[in-house]
Parts: structure tokens; sequence; C-alpha cells
């Protein structure tokens, strides 16, 4: 880690993370913000890799039921050769992250810091919180998650691709390609979750490699801090936003991404 954290870092990078990696308002926007507005240096490696650990343990605990049925009926369709709708899911979910991997290795050579610039993500923020917008009044709103077909899949999984952009938001994009393909809120926001759990697993494989190549000595107590608090506030939140979702719609999310786009612009302009 490069340089001790303080709990009040720990407390809110970790809040950050959990709060942000499942609503559609753009982790990376507050990400930049927060070391801004507090004048904190990177929090390092080991404490990314505890803060994705905790946000992945909670989207499988809360689909804890969806993932072994999906599982069970994925393994069995492949001695059967009987699809089942669980089993289509769970390939729906493979074949969708298959494009934000394969962008998430290109841009780990070193694009990916290139894009970390303030007014590009106040840029994303804002125009992919108009198009959650539009998605949203405009959506038809009939389908669920099993409905989807392989072109829809390929479309969601596109989209996720273009969440790497910092400020577009994974959840806020993928929600809003659902939305456009005819989803109920509630079953794209079930969809966009169960998505995020390859390319979370993704992302912390990748940042545990670097960080057991990095030389750099490990906080064991921010790392358990940063864990416990992105998992239980990645828990919450996943629960709370499939339970009022259908009734409080995107609106809030949308005109919330827009403030924080306008504040980003304001402070780096």
């Amino acid at each position: 880690m490069d340089s001790m954290l303080d709990w009040l870092q720990i407390t809110v990078l970790a809040l950050i993370q959990g709060i942000t990696e499942f609503l559609p308002i753009s982790s990376s926007g507050h990400l930049v913000l927060a070391p801004y507005l507090f004048g904190w240096p990177d929090q390092g490696l080991a404490f990314d890799v505890a803060v994705h650990v905790g946000t992945l343990l909670a989207v499988i605990l809360y689909f804890r039921q969806d993932i072994w049925l999906m599982s069970h009926d994925w393994v069995a369709s492949l001695f059967t050769r009987q699809p089942t709708s669980n089993s289509r899911l769970a390939w729906w979910i493979i074949f969708a992250s298959i494009p934000a991997i394969a962008f998430g290795l290109v841009i780990n050579n070193g694009l990916e810091e290139s894009l970390r610039n303030p007014l590009i993500i106040a840029a994303t923020t804002i125009g992919f919180g108009a198009l959650l917008w539009w998605s949203d009044v405009t959506g038809k709103q009939v389908r669920d998650e099993y409905s989807l077909s392989f072109r829809d899949i390929m479309i969601i999984g596109l989209a996720q691709a273009l969440s790497l952009i910092p400020g577009t938001s994974r959840s806020g994009i993928t929600i809003t390609a659902a939305l456009m393909l005819g989803l109920t809120r509630s079953a794209a926001a079930k969809f966009s979750f169960l998505l995020s759990i390859p390319i979370i697993l993704g992302a912390g494989v990748l940042k545990t490699k670097d960080l057991l190549e990095s030389a750099s000595p490990v906080q064991w107590e921010a790392m358990l801090a940063g864990f416990l608090l992105s998992f239980v506030s990645a828990y919450i939140v996943i629960a709370l936003f499939l339970k009022w979702i259908n009734r409080i719609g995107m609106q809030p999310f949308v005109w919330y991404r827009f403030a924080l786009g306008i504040l980003l612009l304001y402070l780096f302009i």
C-alpha cells in the first residue's frame, strides 16, 4: 500500500465502493471527487482488492439461490442437452461478459489511466445519465430477464464494455440497455447485478495479480475494514434498490448524476 490509510479514508472509500458499485451513479466520479475534497493519497492496490472482494461477496450472497439454480441447470444442460430458463440465463451472463473482459484486457495496458480525466468523467456522468433517463421514460418495461435473446445479451454486453470508460457506471449502462430492450426495471436491475459477478471477479483477479507483483506493504486492518464496510453497504444497496426501483424509477439517480457531473465540471475546469 502506497501510504498508511486513516480511518476516515478507509470508511469513505469503502462506502463509496459498496454503494456506487450497484447504483447507476458512477463510482469513478465519486472516487475522483473524494481525494480532491480531502487531499488523500492513492489508497493502494491491497485496499482496492479488499473492497472489490467485499462487493463481490455481497452480490453472490444476495443472489445465492438464483446462482445455485443457474449453476445446477447449466451443468446439467451440458450432459442432457436440454436447456432450461436458468441454464440459458447462465449462458447469457457468460456471453454478455465477454465484450467487457476483452475491452478490460486492452485498457489495462495503460489506457485506463488516460481516461481517468475529471472532465471525461464529468461528461460521461452527465451524458449517460441523460441516456438512462431516456430509456426509463421510453422503455416498454414488459419483459423479464428470462426472455432475453442472444441478440439482446450481446447489446447489453457491448453496453457493459462501455462502462470501462470512467463515469459511465457499469450498472447504469447495463440497466439502460436492458430498459431499451423492454425489460422491467426490476428485471433490468437483477440481470445487471448478476452480470456484475464475472466483471468484479475479473477486476479483483487483475488487481490481485498486480498486488502480488508489488513490493508495497499491506495494511491488513485497513483491508479487513474495507472488506467489511463494502460488503455490508453493497448488500444493503442491492436489497433496497430492488425493493424500491419499480416505485421510484431512475429519475432520482439521473438528477443525482447531473448534479455530480456539474460539480466535477465546476471543480476541475
